[in-house]
């Protein structure tokens, strides 16, 4: 293979994949991946804050019922007790210790009512905010997937663009000698995938520095031609 074809074969080569790097960085750092974690990280939260909402108006019921059903069961004995009391028949001892009794039931029940009636406009503040939770989640989860289907149809876009470089890499590869191939990549590895540069009026092409008439005799006497500054492999 004529070497100088080769090296030109190469400079094309570090293109194409320097267009390939470039594409994939794109395919990473779309401005709409920020927002997307963003929105993420939002359904998250507003998914766990909304299961606590919902775990606490669950206790909440639960609670609401136990005292509801305390509360009717504390009533009727409070009633029925007073119905004896007033039914008559009872010794004054009797009488007084019931009508004590009827008391502290009332009391009671007096209490249960006004826990009752705490508990559930707990209930209605929890269930209010339990219906915000629910509709900020929905929002947020339709923006997300908005996000999402954009963010699929770029990467669509780009891997299009990258199927048809990685087609014209393996065009390209075949006509390069396989120790050039070889040198490139180890060179693309250290040098930031920067490993050929053409050299044009004494410049390397890689690192941009001039080199001496000596220094350009020596780099050409090598082979592949290196530039004395970088290393690079130069392309007469």
């Amino acid at each position: 293979m004529e070497p100088v074809r080769s090296l030109h074969d190469l400079l094309d080569l570090q293109d194409v994949d320097a267009h390939i790097d470039r594409l994939i960085e794109q395919r990473q750092s779309l401005p709409e991946l920020v927002d997307y974690r963003a929105a993420h990280e939002e359904t998250v939260r507003l998914g766990t804050e909304r299961d606590e909402t919902a775990a606490r108006l669950r206790e909440v019921e639960l609670a609401v019922d136990k005292t509801s059903g305390e509360l009717e069961i504390t009533s009727q004995k409070a009633g029925a007790e007073e119905m004896r009391l007033y039914a008559g028949g009872l010794s004054a001892r009797d009488a007084d210790y019931l009508r004590r009794e009827v008391e502290l039931l009332k009391g009671k029940v007096g209490r249960m009512e006004e826990e009752v009636l705490e508990l559930m406009e707990s209930r209605e503040e929890i269930e209010t905010d339990l219906a915000r939770l629910d509709a900020e989640l929905e929002a947020e989860t339709g923006h997300k997937a908005e996000l999402e289907a954009g963010i699929r149809e770029s990467w669509r876009v780009i891997d299009a663009e990258i199927a048809v470089k990685e087609h014209r890499k393996i065009e390209i590869v075949p006509l390069i000698d396989e120790d050039l191939i070889s040198l490139y990549e180890g060179l693309r590895d250290t040098r930031d995938g920067r490993a050929v540069g053409s050299l044009n009026n004494g410049v390397c092409g890689a690192c941009h520095l001039m080199l001496s008439s000596a220094e350009e005799n020596e780099a050409r006497r090598q082979d592949p031609p290196r530039c004395v500054h970088c290393r690079a492999i130069l392309v007469p």
